[in-house]
């Protein structure tokens, strides 16, 4: 079928696939908008999950979500051994103007943003050249004295709190959203721990809202023990049938296409459910098609297209990142579950490549730190990525 008109391809749909069978998490959301600009008590959230499952997606339906609903809002990813002031004061700044808008008093909003400045001013140290500086595009003046001691626990505490209170001001809120959330440095992670207590506290209207791997609440409870009180956490899974199928079938059909029983079959088998597979066996479905409605054969004939790109831009990308030794560690992953997405024990990594368990530690630990596997609990490692073992597998 014309693959111009394809409901697959990345950005077509009027809503995309990966959001689908999320209604759940969207109207938890809903609520949680409405609580908090009310001045009632709500915990920030998190998200968890696998990659492939759609967690970036929702995070960016959250973020507008609360934008319709006349919350500032601002939205980074994490990232390994980064600072957090850049990217959070880039994300404030956004919201601040989302606010700004809105509020009767300037000189009030201008007071705000000269407090995030100075806050975003401390990512360089006191004794950095001009030059290393970096600027953070507020053109205010500077307000010293809050937000700015240098010790990042007590200065997003300061600055959340005068976010939040501009928001206040307007009957609303503000939301911070933050992708790859496992990847925050611990300082940072125990800073943010702090600051959504310290609010909470208060009843401020601000909630993070946080989306990362399995392991990321394990990451949140070393840093603070208290943290199991301050989220509300939520497991980003698999779809189910129905689910999968409505995200085939609602795309289509607003292309005058459908899908035969035997089809949505053959995908549900292929993709398992995850949304970022089922996308990508969809659109190259759809390509393979001749004609309405696509049959079991045309996925047969699509698969392979959809599987040649999954291996170059879903699983190679991430292949190509690991060493050698990790490599041969993630083989003996993919050999000892035979390709399924299951824990495996590190006791038995070692054993199956003839080493001692200390000996394998640096790999493990790369991999960790690279996002490719993460620890199931004490004793297992698992893939990130669905359906990675059986990738490597294919490839040896």
């Amino acid at each position: 079928m014309d693959p111009v008109r394809n409901p697959f391809a990345p950005g077509a749909g009027q809503r995309p696939p990966e959001l689908a069978g999320r209604d759940r998490e969207l109207d938890a959301f809903e609520i949680v908008l409405e609580r908090v600009a009310r001045g009632r008590p709500e915990r920030s959230l998190v998200l968890t999950g696998l990659r492939g499952v759609g967690k970036t997606v929702l995070l960016g339906e959250l973020r507008s979500m609360a934008v319709r609903a006349g919350w500032g809002a601002g939205k980074i990813e994490a990232r390994p051994d980064a600072d957090l002031r850049r990217p959070l004061s880039a994300a404030l700044h956004r919201a601040v103007r989302d606010l700004a808008v809105r509020h009767p008093d300037g000189e009030r909003v201008a007071e705000v943003l000269g407090v995030l400045k100075a806050f975003a001013l401390r990512s360089a140290p006191a004794d950095a050249k001009l030059r290393d500086r970096w600027q953070p595009g507020i053109d205010v003046p500077v307000r010293s004295g809050k937000a700015d001691s240098g010790d990042i626990e007590i200065d997003l505490v300061e600055l959340f709190t005068e976010v939040a209170t501009l928001a206040a001001d307007l009957e609303t809120g503000v939301a911070i959203l933050i992708d790859e959330m496992q990847d925050l440095r611990p300082d940072d992670v125990s800073a943010l721990c702090a600051a959504c207590h310290e609010l909470s506290q208060s009843r401020s209207p601000l909630v993070v809202v946080g989306a990362g791997l399995p392991h990321l609440p394990a990451v949140l409870s070393a840093s603070k023990s208290y943290s199991e009180r301050l989220f509300r956490y939520t497991r980003i899974g698999q779809l189910d049938r129905a689910d999968a199928d409505f995200a085939l079938l609602a795309p289509a059909e607003r292309e005058d296409a459908t899908f035969e029983v035997d089809a949505l079959d053959a995908l549900y088998e292929r993709s398992g459910g995850y949304p970022y597979f089922v996308q990508a066996y969809g659109k190259a479905a759809w390509d393979a098609a001749a004609r309405t409605p696509i049959s079991a054969a045309d996925v047969k004939v699509a698969a392979p297209d959809a599987e040649a790109e999954l291996a170059v831009g879903f699983f190679g990308s991430r292949f190509e990142r690991a060493t050698p030794a990790e490599r041969e560690y993630l083989r003996a992953m993919a050999e000892l579950t035979e390709g399924r997405d299951e824990p495996v024990g590190t006791a038995g990594i070692a054993e199956h490549l003839q080493r001692r368990a200390s000996s394998l530690s640096p790999a493990r630990d790369s991999l960790l730190k690279k996002g490719l596997v993460f620890s199931a609990q004490r004793g297992q490692i698992a893939f990130t990525v669905p359906h990675f073992g059986r990738y490597l597998l294919a490839q040896t």
